[in-house]
């Protein structure tokens, strides 16, 4: 079972009209690895996780999870993987109508407000693995700083126990101190709960910090894929180019 990738892209082709999203998209991200696809906008990398998520139809091309083909499978055969999925959201995609708690929780219950004592109990369980108290508990989205939300999203995605978690600009709209602490949340995360964890971003901190291997897409297809060690020599001159953050260079 260890030789079975967790995740699996094989040809993965993703159109709208006449503009190629994605082209003969391949990569397989290990159990336990965190893996990062980063590029710059527009390059196809959100339209590759909602082809993971199921929010997205590939074209062509075959998806697998732990060796199950879930491009072929019927809607509740793909809920069922589903269940082993968790999701950061890049706004963190809280519900202010909500308490903290219930937010954390709200996977667990389908939204449905019920079982207050032993849910109350697993939000706090997963808020201080993020580093908030009971104190943040009734309190609403609204109430916190941006830093804090972000926190309160990552203990969400991870209270039902996900095998793999999914990262979408983790650390969009942070400031680098508070960007630095949720990279360094997610490298204990993805440590000590043994997740798979896939990233999408253009930040180059959060990339070098929370990365094993990264994966480079331009213009919908993947250029490199390496050891994250070897992001700053790669010798392909797209990630060059961005890892550099200069103007001059292949992309325009």
């Amino acid at each position: 079972m260890a030789d079975i990738p967790k995740i699996e892209l094989r040809g993965v082709s993703k159109s709208f009209g006449a503009k190629a999203v994605l082209r003969d998209v391949s990569f397989a991200v290990a159990p336990g690895e965190a893996f990062t696809i980063i590029g710059g906008s527009g390059s196809g990398k959100s339209v590759t996780l909602k082809c993971i998520l199921g929010l997205m139809e590939a074209d062509a091309g075959k998806i697998f999870v732990d060796g199950e083909e879930i491009t072929a499978m019927k809607p509740a055969e793909r809920d069922r993987v589903r269940a082993k999925f968790g999701m950061l959201f890049q706004g963190g995609a809280l519900f202010d109508s909500l308490s903290v708690w219930r937010n954390v929780t709200f996977a667990l219950t389908q939204g449905r407000l019920k079982g207050g004592g032993e849910l109350r109990k697993i939000a706090e369980e997963n808020l201080e693995r993020v580093g908030l108290g009971a104190e943040v508990l009734d309190l609403r989205p609204s109430e916190l700083s941006g830093g804090m939300q972000k926190r309160v999203a990552l203990a969400r995605a991870i209270a039902h126990r996900p095998e793999i978690v999914f990262f979408d600009e983790p650390t969009t709209g942070l400031d680098p101190i508070r960007a630095d602490i949720i990279n360094k949340l997610i490298v204990e995360l993805v440590r000590d709960l043994g997740i798979t964890a896939v990233a999408i971003t253009h930040d180059m901190q959060s990339v070098e910090k929370i990365s094993d291997r990264v994966a480079m897409l331009y213009d919908g297809a993947i250029v490199w894929t390496g050891p994250t060690a070897d992001l700053r020599h790669s010798g392909n001159s797209h990630v060059d180019q961005f890892v550099e953050g200069r103007s001059d260079g292949p992309a325009e």
